[in-house]
């Protein structure tokens, strides 16, 4: 019979692609404006204590910012693997996910961490989210490489719920400010929490309902 459940799943994928592009387009904005190098725009402008005092902490942070755009980009394009046909599409991507993880994104953003705006409540959140996000990739890895694939599965779905948090934290944002006009340095405690909870609380669920 004819009917319209049939193409809830497709509408649904469709809803998802787009919303990811349009959240991906203003990430790729954001992070356009530090090509080329300038230490005087943007969210650095408010960071020239470190930028002036920690020769290394411009070399942190640009080396998060270009690589999570990637980490980004990557990630949704192996959750839909099955959508291109290619022969080993998902292996490299999820060579080039975890990689940039392991190697540069986490790590840049755990020290970033130590230095985020809003005190030590978002300086302690920025920490553990920085060493989840490695810590669930290194375990999606190294499930892969013991050939445990479902284990696998779930932890990159841990992983990339925290990567998405670049995204869920500006989305936040914007609601909050919008709705109660908060001090800045407010914002930042709450965003910094609320930008990767609700994400790993919800993957959690999925995992424990089995729909992961």
């Amino acid at each position: 019979m004819f009917t319209a459940r049939k193409y809830i799943p497709s509408i649904l994928k469709t809803l998802l692609i787009l919303g990811f592009g349009y959240f991906f387009w203003l990430m790729l904005k954001i992070t356009l404006e530090y090509i080329p190098f300038n230490p005087n725009v943007s969210f650095l402008m408010i960071k020239q204590t470190e930028v002036q005092d920690r020769p290394e902490y411009l070399s942190f942070f640009y080396t998060h910012v270009y690589t999570s755009i990637f980490v980004l980009f990557s990630g949704f394009l192996a959750i839909l693997r099955k959508d291109f046909g290619i022969k080993n599409f998902h292996r490299n991507i999820g060579k080039v996910y975890i990689f940039l993880i392991l190697i540069l994104a986490a790590p840049s953003g755990i020290y970033m961490g130590f230095f985020a705006n809003g005190g030590y409540l978002s300086k302690i959140s920025f920490v553990i989210l920085g060493s989840l996000w490695w810590f669930s990739t290194y375990k999606a890895y190294q499930s892969a490489r013991q050939k445990k694939f479902r284990e696998h599965k779930q932890w990159m779905w841990r992983s990339y719920a925290l990567s998405l948090s670049a995204l869920t934290l500006r989305i936040w944002k914007v609601i909050i400010v919008y709705l109660f006009h908060p001090n800045p340095m407010d914002v930042y405690q709450i965003i910094a929490w609320l930008g990767w909870i609700p994400n790993i609380l919800l993957i959690e669920y999925l995992i424990t309902k089995k729909h992961i």
